[in-house]
């Protein structure tokens, strides 16, 4: 299926910008944005392409977070094989998770997703690895491919963005091919698609899976950019953020995920002086874009546009 002129364009303005924000902008904060938008782009594949709502879905970003940092602290993995060990846990507890889960639907399909989240956060609070209520700090950044050392934050930044853009383009590409054509139709009817042939349990396993892979790409490049897995990123609170990001930005849309991310952060950031009151300045905001613009951002602009973004 051949790109959309407009989407190439919007693609062309992200990328632009994002080399270009760690010169003007702090790369921690960006870093923290980018491990999140992947997150989200991970989670709207499921919710915005199948329509599976996951409750459980820090569980795939603790985890890869938690497989990361023991890899590269403890086994002394280079920051490149710690990442891509942190990802495969994710994809074994998708795999796992999603077969049992995948059945269900609607709110019963959420809830067991959320059971399952919560075994997981308490597992990590017994489990000696995990370090528990301390998680595992200290955790080394190492060299990347034996090449960039990733204790300057310039260099982190740039290998964080080739992460993120790496993921971002596998969920544009999932999106935009022939099997995201039969997503769609399963989200819209799926009875339909059955008595079209089409397995709908092995696409939905399939998608959570990836879904699942995706995230913890983003959990496991977190644990070595802040040095840290810890068990806010295993609990509950962590899967609500995710939806927000997603609803915010605009669900069902390539960029939204992204832009939602960047904003759900970027208050975290400039409104930490609040303390407690930040929850709720963050609520009263959702509330007020929800209301303004129920698409999404994204969403709204594209409508405005007439065009999908």
């Amino acid at each position: 299926m051949s790109t959309p002129v407009h989407q190439l364009v919007a693609f062309g303005v992200m990328v632009a910008l994002l080399l270009l924000a760690p010169f003007f902008v702090y790369p921690v904060f960006l870093m923290k944005a980018l491990c999140f938008a992947l997150f989200a782009c991970a989670f709207n594949l499921l919710i915005g392409y199948v329509g599976l709502l996951s409750f459980g879905h820090a569980v795939f970003l603790g985890g890869a977070g938690y497989g990361s940092a023991h890899a590269a602290k403890v086994w002394g993995f280079p920051p490149e094989a710690a990442i891509l060990f942190g990802t495969l846990v994710a994809a074994a507890l998708g795999v796992v998770i999603g077969a049992l889960t995948i059945r269900s639907r609607g709110i019963y399909f959420a809830n067991i997703t959320l059971a399952f989240a919560q075994m997981i956060y308490f597992f990590s609070v017994q489990a000696k690895f995990t370090g528990g209520e301390d998680g595992i700090q200290s955790v080394p950044r190492g060299v990347f491919l034996g090449l960039l050392d990733l204790r300057r934050p310039l260099t982190m930044y740039f290998v964080v963005l080739a992460i993120f853009l790496l993921g971002f383009l596998i969920v544009y590409r999932a999106i935009h091919s022939p099997f995201g054509q039969v997503l769609k139709a399963i989200r819209e009817n799926e009875p339909r698609a059955t008595s079209l042939g089409y397995r709908a349990e092995h696409y939905k396993l399939i998608v959570f899976a990836l879904s699942a892979t995706l995230s913890g790409l983003a959990g496991a490049t977190k644990a070595i950019v802040f040095q840290l897995a810890s068990l806010t990123d295993v609990h509950w609170t962590m899967s609500g953020e995710v939806v927000l990001m997603t609803l915010l930005g605009g669900l069902g849309t390539v960029f939204g995920p992204v832009v939602g991310a960047f904003i759900m952060i970027g208050l975290e950031n400039y409104l930490a002086t609040l303390g407690a009151w930040v929850t709720i300045v963050q609520g009263v905001i959702f509330v007020v874009c929800v209301l303004i613009f129920r698409r999404g951002v994204v969403g709204e602009l594209g409508r405005l546009l007439r065009r999908p973004l």
